[in-house]
């Protein structure tokens, strides 16, 4: 897949490509931070460590990928999802299920956007527009089931860029510079970066 990224990005520049790719990932991520919940009742606070969570979260998924493929580490999360939703609380293993699916659409997100669109057809593999879009519709889906208030989302997005997508990324291309910027909670980019800092490309 690292081979496949280097590929040109058709009509569009790689750059203008790799910035829109970071704009619909921040509007995406300001949808899930901006969510409100209409209920009264709220879930109650967790009672375990969201950043060990997550950081375990992000390992076990780089694994998979590693040894797998995307497919198979998209497979695992929808069955997360269906297996963990089941419960009538919000748990630590439904969390890790969020936190993955963030974390997976992120770093394909930063590959298929140096692809061109005719790579990606060829592929059968989602344009960034689509996999941004859907990312949005299940997490939103998570945390409206068990009415997470939008406070605790955005606590949740900021430990996941802060601790779960540098461990995530790096254990998939351990020479690679991290990419900035990483999306804040509010969606807003956190500072300008050139094409090669946000590139999963080894040095």
């Amino acid at each position: 897949m690292a081979s496949g990224a280097r590929e040109t990005c058709g009509e569009m520049p790689c750059q203008r490509r790799g910035a829109r790719t970071r704009v619909l990932l921040a509007l995406a991520a300001a949808s899930l931070v901006g969510m409100s919940t209409t209920s009264l009742v709220a879930a109650r606070d967790p009672d375990w460590d969201q950043v060990a969570n997550i950081k375990e979260a992000a390992t076990r998924l780089a694994q998979l990928q590693k040894t797998q493929g995307a497919t198979r580490a998209f497979i695992f999360i929808d069955a997360c999802y269906r297996t963990h939703s089941l419960s009538t609380d919000y748990t630590k293993a439904f969390e890790a299920c969020i936190a993955q699916d963030y974390l997976e659409t992120q770093i394909l997100s930063l590959i298929y956007s140096r692809m061109s669109p005719d790579a990606l057809k060829r592929m059968g593999a989602p344009t960034p527009d689509m996999l941004a879009a859907t990312m949005t519709r299940r997490v939103s889906a998570a945390f409206a089931q068990y009415k997470i208030p939008k406070e605790r989302i955005a606590e949740f997005k900021r430990n996941i860029d802060e601790h779960g997508f540098p461990l995530f990324f790096q254990t998939l291309f351990p020479d690679a510079k991290l990419p900035v910027p990483r999306l804040t909670p509010q969606g807003k980019e956190a500072e300008k970066a050139s094409p090669a800092e946000t590139s999963p490309e080894k040095k």
